[in-house]
């Protein structure tokens, strides 16, 4: 067994850590429920790209459609930029709320700005609500079984 060690000199290095925070200021993460999306923006011509489709084709419902363009209406964010989003869990309306979040944190990081608009509309807000748990002896999580007295 041969052990190969590689040396990696200062300049590689430092490529590799620039790159990396570059990329890292490029992508926003958004959640509601149990779903995830990571918003990657990059300069374009304003075009919201989801798990690889366009996003009528992905989100059937114009009102999600409608809920996803909210924070770019709110700041009347001028078409300079290209949304790619990855989402995945839940449901199409969790994962709508998911990249809503995801593109509203990306437009703060693109002009800070935009941080006191957002913040005042709700946009900026993580929706903390899920599905509460099942407890044992009910049939759901508030439902219980019928009553019997005797």
């Amino acid at each position: 067994m041969r052990i190969v060690s590689i040396h990696m000199n200062r300049s590689v290095l430092n490529y590799w850590k620039y790159r990396l925070k570059s990329i890292k200021n490029q992508i926003s993460i958004g959640r509601r429920k149990a779903s995830v999306a990571r918003v990657f923006f990059k300069k374009g011509n304003g075009k919201i790209i989801i798990n690889d489709t366009d996003v009528l084709d992905y989100f059937k419902r114009k009102s999600l459609v409608m809920m996803l363009s909210q924070p770019l209406e709110i700041v009347n964010f001028n078409q300079k930029y290209d949304f790619s989003v990855n989402v995945k869990g839940g449901g199409l309306s969790g994962q709508a709320g998911a990249v809503r979040l995801g593109i509203s944190r990306s437009l703060e990081k693109i002009d800070p700005g935009f941080r006191p608009i957002l913040k005042e509309a709700g946009m900026l807000t993580r929706d903390a609500r899920v599905v509460e748990r099942k407890k044992y002896g009910q049939p759901g999580a508030r439902k219980k079984f019928q009553f019997s007295k005797r």
